[in-house]
């Protein structure tokens, strides 16, 4: 909004400045050196032409005298002009032995000149007041273009304005009739761009918030029917067997099931709440070889469950960063699990450190995934192993929460076929501003 602020001052200061500017201009051009004759002039005239004659009668030495001795008597602001000191055309010296004398004009006021018979080094002078004439058509003619003029500028100011804000209002009832797709086009000549930077954010998040609860409502709603399916089965046949040991078989099943139900709709809702967790970042300068060592040290029962090695490789053992603990430890060790339920024999974890980013890569010595996959990998829900039923626990979440971590911390995450240990090589680049 400072882009908006800004554009507001310099538009009415400069608008102000520049009317008003060209305003004077042009009433001084109307006005400048227009020497104009009245009555009131007529009659200053007769007094020079009578007081220049009665000066030439005089000596030298009493003109002063006698110029001030009639100013004061008048009350008319006459002097004595030296004739070397003012500079005239040749066109004009004659005027000064007219009848009249010459009238000129200078920035304040209009004034006679006149020579003085028998003192070619004097000239008379007489100041003539100034006659102020209000010309109301005119004041109010320049008042009118003024707040015209004005008016045209905030207009023509206020189009790209009222373009954007028509352009974010069509948006914005675009996503309200369901087209959650709707954006606003970036335009240098927008005064409200991180306004719209944010509507754009904000309308990003809220399709892949809608598009998040319907794929978890449509899987939830398929995953759970089998459990369902199995406890209603097997009440009815707890219900029709007349043995205590296959009541007890059955109701052992159910509680299986139930519990398997509990799990999963507890892990759905978790995800479906984490948009909210990411008001509740706590982030804090962590020691990044620590938590990476924490995760590996959680996953290590795995690990030599499947007779997998786990090694970590690093160059700085006193890197910091600001990170939420909390969600990028699950998130490492959502990567070293999957790692270790892919591989054949090793993991490695890599901490690598610039002066861009942090990145933290997970790689494992498995089959890989295949290049049409990879494009989907990190969506909700995805299993690219048909054997990992979630049954077993697995619902296609892991990489996902992942996904969702990096976001939060304004970084990304990326996924390759590593060319060392021949399969899937995951990375968590973090940005170092």
């Amino acid at each position: 909004m400072r882009g908006l602020f800004i554009s507001i001052i310099f538009t009415v200061l400069g608008s102000l400045f520049f009317i008003g500017w060209g305003l004077d201009t042009l009433v001084e051009y109307s006005t400048e050196d227009k020497v104009t004759e009245t009555q009131a002039t007529t009659v200053y005239q007769h007094i020079l032409d009578g007081l220049s004659s009665e000066l030439s009668t005089l000596k030298s030495s009493k003109l002063k005298d006698k110029v001030e001795q009639f100013k004061q008597r008048y009350k008319i602001n006459t002097s004595l002009a030296s004739s070397k000191k003012i500079a005239l055309p040749s066109s004009l010296l004659a005027e000064l032995k007219q009848q009249g004398g010459l009238i000129l004009a200078s920035s304040t006021n209009q004034y006679l000149l006149k020579n003085i018979a028998n003192h070619p080094d004097f000239l008379l002078r007489i100041e003539l007041p100034v006659e102020t004439v209000e010309d109301n058509n005119f004041n109010f003619f320049l008042t009118l273009i003024l707040y015209v003029s004005i008016c045209g500028i905030f207009i023509l100011w206020l189009i790209p304005l009222t373009r954007r804000l028509y352009l974010l209002n069509n948006a914005a009832a675009k996503i309200g009739s369901g087209q959650l797709d709707a954006r606003i086009a970036s335009s240098k000549l927008s005064y409200i761009k991180m306004l719209e930077q944010s509507f754009n954010t904000m309308a990003s998040k809220i399709e892949k918030l809608v598009a998040d609860n319907k794929i978890l409502a449509r899987s939830l709603s398929h995953d759970i029917r089998t459990p369902m399916a199995c406890l209603r089965f097997g009440i009815e046949a707890a219900l029709d067997s007349t043995s205590i040991e296959k009541k007890n078989s059955y109701l052992t099943r159910m509680d299986n099931e139930l519990t398997r139900m509990e799990e999963m709709t507890s892990l759905f809702l978790d995800y479906a709440s984490m948009e909210r967790q990411a008001l509740n970042l706590k982030k804090k300068p962590t020691n990044v070889l620590s938590l990476i060592t924490s995760a590996i040290t959680d996953c290590q029962v795995l690990a030599k469950q499947k007779n997998i090695e786990v090694s970590i490789i690093h160059s700085d053992d006193s890197f910091n960063y600001q990170l939420d603990y909390h969600w990028c430890y699950r998130a490492i060790v959502n990567l070293i699990s999957n790692a270790i339920g892919y591989a054949e024999y090793q993991v490695n974890i890599q901490l690598k450190v610039n002066q861009n980013s942090m990145t933290i890569i997970v790689a494992d010595d498995g089959k890989g995934i295949s290049e049409d996959k990879l494009d989907i990998i990190f969506n909700a829900f995805v299993k690219l192993d048909a054997n990992r039923t979630r049954e077993q626990g697995h619902f296609g979440l892991g990489l996902a929460i992942c996904s969702k971590v990096m976001d939060w911390h304004q970084g990304n995450i990326s996924i390759n076929n590593d060319t060392q240990l021949c399969g899937a090589n995951f990375s968590l680049s973090f940005p170092i501003h």
